[in-house]
């Protein structure tokens, strides 16, 4: 617990925002927590949680006494030491990012002369800060510090990301707001670094975009891979153990997604040519990235010898395990594809909600992969759920109309479904096929 006990309020009831209240709910501060959408607050207020993050509901049901929800922005900011803006920023038509929620909730800040820090957790482009700044100090609240504390949280362990950092990050000029929002942090297991806002801001793009250039890179060896035999795993698995390099986000797949990497690659990338720099590396991890769920529905095509009229099961949805997030999901690109080709698409997943969207609205959701996988020309694995390693293989490829499978994340062990009598393609490595009869 903190020595002093902060009033938050938080802005945003998202990923970042109900991670942050609870998290600081938890060390002991009081924490109202704002959002616009009824829905999401009416179910927070009766005890549910909207989104799926292990452990966040645990954490909410244990800190009600000092965790509370509103929709009314008056409320959060009564007797509010510290205003916490986490309010999502999605990207516009040109890639850069989206403030109008931003400004929304720091228009609505400048009625609460009372605070004492203003503090910016959303991504924001560099700059942002400073536009705050001088909006704060137009609008009489000069005496209202501000910092920008931007969030390294990966969704599926957002909550021990939140408690047990790698670092905590400071981005502000003032020693007063420093040393509060280091206050605020007391109990949290992580070192703290305090840099200017620019370069605070600059931290986050920086380090999201760094590891979609790794996972790319590891993407564009696993094609190479595919043309010379060589077996990416086993690439790299050695990688990875460079001291220099390290073993994570070296896994082939069908690229990243989710709500941070896409929107923050190209976020970045819009900004420096806005500055009138073309970020060429960025541009081409982006494209690498958007043709690679492309790839595999055209390798998948030349097996079958065709898509159309091919029943494909998708197992996977959400754009990792351990989330119930579609958000930029490659998921979406592989099943538009399909239908594309006048393929019949059946899904499964354990977490997704249903998205009234394209292309789910034209495929078939399963309550099971056996189900989905019944009467499949082929399957494809999308997402790395731990429950496709529990399937009966042998059994589910009975009921199939040609044992295929590709495994998108490269999770399934080719020698067990190779022996269950199928034909088994993978990133980065070469088709396996079982031995003739």
């Amino acid at each position: 617990m903190v020595t002093t006990p902060r009033t938050v309020a938080v802005f945003g009831a998202g990923y970042i925002g109900l991670v942050t209240g609870a998290c600081l709910a938890e060390l002991g501060h009081r924490v109202t927590v704002r959002d616009v959408q009824p829905e999401r607050i009416r179910l927070l207020n009766g005890g549910e949680v909207p989104i799926h993050e292990p452990g966040l509901g645990d954490l909410i049901a244990a800190n009600k006494e000092r965790l509370t929800f509103t929709l009314e922005a008056h409320t959060a900011l009564k007797d509010a030491e510290i205003a916490y803006v986490c309010v999502d920023t999605p990207p516009t038509a040109s890639g850069d990012a989206d403030l109008s929620r931003v400004w929304s909730v720091i228009d609505t800040l400048k009625g609460a002369p009372h605070l004492a820090a203003v503090v910016v957790k959303s991504t924001v482009p560099v700059g942002t800060g400073e536009r705050v700044r001088a909006a704060l100090d137009e609008a009489g609240l000069a005496h209202v510090g501000y910092a920008a504390n931007p969030e390294f949280t990966a969704e599926g362990k957002a909550v021990d990301d939140f408690l047990h950092p790698d670092r905590i990050v400071i981005g502000t000029s003032d020693a007063r707001t420093d040393r509060l929002i280091r206050e605020l942090h007391d109990g949290v297991d992580g070192p703290v670094q305090t840099l200017s806002v620019a370069s605070a801001e600059m931290v986050k793009l920086a380090a999201n975009a760094l590891l979609a250039t790794k996972i790319t890179f590891i993407n564009e060896i696993a094609t190479v891979c595919e043309a010379t035999g060589a077996d990416v795993e086993q690439v790299a698995t050695a990688i990875g153990m460079d001291h220099r390099l390290g073993p994570h986000f070296l896994q082939a797949g069908l690229g990243y997604g989710g709500s941070c990497f896409p929107k923050d690659s190209r976020a970045l990338r819009a900004m420096a040519s806005n500055s009138g720099y073309p970020f060429q590396l960025l541009n081409s991890v982006i494209e690498v990235n958007d043709l690679q769920p492309r790839r595999a529905i055209q390798r998948l095509k030349t097996e079958l010898g065709g898509l159309k009229g091919r029943r494909v099961a998708l197992l996977g949805m959400t754009f990792k395990a351990g989330t119930d997030d579609l958000r930029e999901a490659p998921s979406a690109v592989v099943a538009a594809r399909l239908l594309a080709e006048n393929a019949t698409v059946h899904c499964w997943d354990p977490m997704a909600r249903p998205a009234d969207v394209t292309p789910w609205n034209a495929t078939t959701r399963h309550p099971s992969p056996a189900d989905a996988l019944c009467d499949a020309d082929a399957a494809l694995v999308v997402t790395e759920w731990p429950e496709l390693r529990e399937v009966d293989w042998a059994s589910a490829g009975r009921t199939m109309r040609r044992r295929l499978l590709f495994d998108g994340r490269n999770t399934l062990d080719p020698d067990a479904l190779v022996s269950a009598g199928f034909t088994y393609m993978s990133v980065g490595r070469a088709t396996v096929r079982p031995a003739a009869p």
